[in-house]
């Protein structure tokens, strides 16, 4: 399977700073909810996966968080707005 860190390296740098950046502000003006409380509502769902690290669309408002189990990978697709899960695949 794939390791965190080889998923992370497909993933430039600078792409997630500015993901992070763009989250930073939606959460600061009040229109999103921060990754912590959207992490912490998700992740517990998805016993026994392990949790790669999330994405951020501003376009969207939308997280996807990344699990991988065995050898296949999750994307949970958040509305960042409300929390509530919008797909899982």
């Amino acid at each position: 399977g794939l390791s965190a860190i080889a998923l992370l390296a497909a993933f430039p740098a600078d792409a997630r700073r500015g993901e992070q950046d763009d989250a930073r502000q939606d959460m600061a003006a009040g229109k999103v909810k921060s990754l912590r409380e959207i992490e912490a509502s998700v992740v517990p769902r998805m016993r026994g996966m392990q949790y790669l690290g999330p994405e951020y669309d501003p376009s969207a408002q939308v997280y996807r968080l990344k699990f991988i189990n065995k050898d296949r990978v999750i994307f949970v697709d958040v509305d960042a707005r409300t929390g509530n899960i919008l797909r899982q695949r």
